[in-house]
């Protein structure tokens, strides 16, 4: 009999923290407009570029520059939906978008893996991708999956796989970042309507939702962007994040970078508002800062920290969702580098009001996967909900009658308010385990344990088989196309 797959405990912030003040808002706008207006974007795609022309951008195809003037941009952001959802495949795992919740997702993308039997690092796989899934689906922590690690069995259909794998080991729904061609996309939107079962369904409750990293400086994937509206003419979700790197393939300063990042991002955003106007679209701001000795791209440098959380203040700034960084770490291995890299980032985010988020799991910055890492991250994503929840102040709370029964110099555990009210409070169940022989377990030894368990333990309910049947079909005619 399959586990009952446990119910998601987003983040529900208490309190809400403002970083930007209204002047400096209006510079960062102000600067994203003039960008897209004097130095434009660069658009490989003439398809894109012909949407871009149609809707009043000068665009320069001899160079694949598309300029957006401020009254196209304002005109085209005007039409996106502030609130939507995210659907599951059973209703009370959709994620509402409306505000008043943070979920947050798995990392995506790794393409190598610490073998969970062996130990041995290795390229990941399909099964890898649909065994994690799993362990997600048992996660209350987790509130829509991406797919962890790449299908790298699977060559140039890996993407489907990746999709597959996830629709059959999860009822969250799931968000995809390598769907990076038209092709693909067309495939992706029929698995997806698979599992809504029809048309009605998949506008109102989507399963399946895209990701499309611009390329930084200032310019755009061409198969990324043709995906894009692929999904965004099915009704599909659609969002578009900027990994600009200070330094590098962004100016050497944090407010440069983020305003040029932002550049990016809206420039995507009005694409997808002019050709299907109301279409569902989030933004997400995910930049790193480039070590200067070493070029590696960080994404938790010091001076970065503050990128995400202000992307979110962004995206809400032009009236879309936000899909803020979170997580992401630049530590080799599960240990203190990770531990101390994640709460902060998250709970900055989900203060300043991200609708989703994303980054479980993954290390080396977001290319390895450790499967017990997913399991340590939930434990400091519970940290921070409770945290975000703020303080419960009531007249039981505040047990004024049980301080004056117990009075100076006596007893509280001797009360039954005490007694109850300690069953109520939430402990972590990683730290302070006992260990056999005295003393406690070793944190990361206890992780491991548990993604064992729910690998043993947890299967969650499974498609029909006429899906199953459906998606086999759609994967056998991706492939043959693809020979």
């Amino acid at each position: 009999m399959p586990s009952p797959t446990p119910a998601l405990q987003p983040i529900r912030p208490a309190f809400h923290l403002r970083l930007l003040d209204d002047h400096q808002q209006t510079m960062l706008r102000d600067g994203t407009l003039g960008i897209l207006e004097r130095v434009g974007v660069h658009c490989p795609s003439k398809r894109v570029r012909s949407i871009y022309r149609q809707h009043g951008a000068v665009v320069d195809d001899d160079t694949g520059i598309v300029r957006l003037p401020p009254p196209l941009v304002l005109e085209a952001m005007a039409h996106a939906p502030r609130h939507f959802t995210l659907g599951g495949r059973r209703l009370e795992f959709d994620a509402a978008l409306d505000g008043s919740a943070m979920y947050v997702a798995t990392d995506g993308c790794g393409t190598e893996t610490i073998d969970f039997a062996t130990r041995q690092r290795r390229p990941s796989c399909k099964d890898d991708v649909g065994r994690m899934a799993r362990v997600a689906d048992g996660l209350s922590s987790v509130g829509f999956y991406w797919p962890i690690v790449s299908a790298q069995d699977h060559a140039r259909t890996a993407p489907l796989h990746e999709l597959e794998a996830s629709f059959s080991n999860t009822l969250k729904h799931v968000q995809t970042e390598t769907v990076m061609d038209e092709r693909m996309a067309r495939y992706a939107v029929e698995m997806a309507r698979v599992i809504a079962g029809d048309e009605a369904a998949l506008r109102a409750r989507p399963p399946l939702s895209s990701l499309v990293c611009t390329i930084a400086p200032l310019a755009q994937d061409e198969g990324g962007m043709e995906s894009a509206l692929v999904f965004a003419e099915a009704g599909l979700p659609v969002g578009f994040m900027s990994m600009a790197n200070a330094g590098s393939t962004g100016p050497g300063t944090v407010a440069g970078t983020l305003v040029a990042a932002d550049a990016e991002i809206v420039a995507a955003l009005v694409l997808i508002q002019s050709a299907y106007p109301g279409a569902p679209v989030y933004h997400s701001m995910m930049p790193g800062v480039m070590h200067p000795r070493t070029g590696a791209y960080l994404g938790t440098a010091f001076d970065g920290d503050l990128l995400y959380p202000l992307g979110v203040e962004l995206a809400h700034a032009w009236g879309v969702p936000s899909l803020a960084g979170c997580f992401g770490t630049d530590a080799v291995a599960p240990g203190w580098q990770a531990a101390a890299e994640a709460p902060a980032s998250l709970l900055l985010c989900a203060l300043c009001g991200a609708e989703t988020g994303s980054g479980m799991g993954l290390l080396e910055s977001c290319t390895l996967l450790y499967p017990e890492e997913l399991i340590l991250d939930t434990d400091m994503y519970h940290r921070v909900r409770i945290l975000a929840q703020g303080i419960d102040i009531r007249p039981e709370t505040l047990a004024l009658d049980v301080i004056a029964d117990v009075g100076p110099r006596g007893l509280f555990l001797r009360h039954k308010h005490t007694r109850s009210s300690l069953r109520q409070l939430r402990f972590s169940d990683l730290s302070n385990q006992p260990a056999a022989g005295g003393g406690y377990r070793e944190v990361i030894e206890v992780a491991r344990e548990k993604v064992g368990w729910i690998l043993d333990n947890h299967q969650p309910e499974p498609l029909d088989d006429a899906q199953q049947r459906e998606l086999r079909k759609i994967l056998q005619a991706a492939e043959a196309e693809s020979e």
